[in-house]
């Protein structure tokens, strides 16, 4: 009986936490989150157009449909090394050799995109970073994998695991190189979030996939495959093309101008001609339609939501930082906010602990964006007899607590 009820003041204290922010939160707000198809359109089957600053989808289409990624797998393949690098597990100047199965299946000798690195050589791994950044090496690829885990599959695994813990959850990597392969998927949102999470969590390595071209073995000189990097006005400085039968021409890209950075994912286009066009397009589009507008600054609280069984009641609710949206240039509706959690929170709680969403959702559409709210100080638990009355409390009272 206990169970029930609290289960049923669980949703009470959701729905209690989404009115009364939200209802507080209109007079703050003075734009208009845009609707996901609004003022644009794309030859790309599949697309997204992310803020990368304020963590926002500006334009989705078909961004959750599983498609074959090709060599944009290679950013999953990077994150893993960039994880290993930062860890110290291996530095720049590490040396892995060339075997017999990379050197066929992604060499010379696959006649697929290659670095053409020599059968049991030595290559360090940042000229391995480059043959994937500039040349989307798949020797490359598989060389970094079977020096980091010892195998290809032992480091497919470790794709796996990493992609589902920074979010990735249907993604799935069969191999390190993005060949064709059944099973080899992603989706276009996941790559956006991916591509984000390269950006802002290996910032030190980042520059790699900005490098206009590789010189190896003073014999290659390889030129950058991101045509979108020579054109100076777009403030593009990386990720990666792609190209595979299965899903055509591909591409992920980020760009700067002043303080706000896009982020863009094109799948699905016919020609090498349209991944060159149809970037420009989304990215200019981007830039031109809408701006960044703070909701909160660093440390500031957002709300509060419940608590049981704590010394406090309720637990502030911050964010990781500033919190932004991004609202077209000629606003004129409002942003409806609600914060939602799973309540009551249980303490203990510690400060930086993440307890709650933020969600955000036009006014004038369905376009919704979840940011994570985190508590802004320590609640220790309170003793037996408190919790006892805190049950007592919420049976008799529900959400008024």
């Amino acid at each position: 009986m206990l169970a029930s009820w609290l289960g049923r003041l669980t949703k009470l204290a959701v729905a209690s936490a989404i009115l009364a922010v939200g209802a507080s939160f209109f007079a703050q707000s003075t734009g208009a989150v845009p609707a996901p198809q609004a003022g644009f359109e794309t030859k790309a089957q599949h697309a997204v157009l992310m803020d990368a600053s304020a963590n926002l989808i500006l334009f989705e289409k078909n961004a959750d449909q599983l498609v074959a990624p090709a060599n944009m797998s290679k950013l999953m393949t990077l994150a893993v090394v960039f994880r290993e690098l930062k860890a110290g597990h291996i530095t720049l100047e590490t040396q892995f050799p060339v075997s017999q199965y990379a050197w066929r299946t992604g060499g010379a000798p696959s006649r697929t995109s290659s670095m053409f690195a020599p059968l049991n050589s030595m290559v360090s791994v940042s000229d391995l970073i480059q043959g994937i950044t500039v040349q989307s090496g798949n020797d490359a690829a598989i060389i970094l994998a079977e020096g980091i885990s010892g195998s290809e599959d032992a480091f497919v695994k470790q794709m796996n695991d990493y992609a589902k813990q920074i979010g990735l959850t249907k993604s799935h990597f069969v191999n390190s190189s993005g060949l064709s392969a059944e099973g080899q998927l992603m989706t276009a949102s996941e790559l956006a979030i991916l591509a984000r999470h390269l950006i802002y969590t290996y910032p030190e390595y980042y520059h790699f996939f900005g490098e206009p071209e590789f010189k190896y073995r003073d014999k290659f000189v390889f030129r950058n495959r991101n045509s979108l990097l020579f054109e100076s006005d777009l403030g593009v400085d990386g990720l990666s093309s792609g190209y595979i039968a299965e899903a055509d021409y591909g591409l992920v890209a980020s760009a700067m101008h002043g303080d706000q950075r896009l982020i863009i994912v094109l799948d699905g286009l016919n020609t090498k001609q349209e991944r060159d066009g149809e970037p420009r397009r989304l990215i200019e589009w981007g830039f031109k339609s809408f701006r960044p507008f703070r909701l909160f600054d660093e440390g500031q609280k957002v709300s509060d939501a419940l608590v049981w069984g704590g010394t406090k009641h309720y637990v502030t609710l911050v964010g990781d930082g500033n919190i932004d949206v991004i609202l077209p240039v000629t606003a004129t509706g409002k942003v409806n906010a609600s914060v939602v959690y799973k309540g009551p929170i249980k303490a203990p709680i510690h400060k930086g602990d993440r307890v709650a969403v933020l969600r955000i959702t036009a006014a004038e559409s369905s376009a919704t964006n979840d940011i994570p709210l985190y508590a802004g100080e320590d609640i220790e638990q309170s003793n037996f007899a408190m919790r006892g009355i805190d049950s007592l409390l919420m049976l008799a009272f529900g959400w008024l607590l």
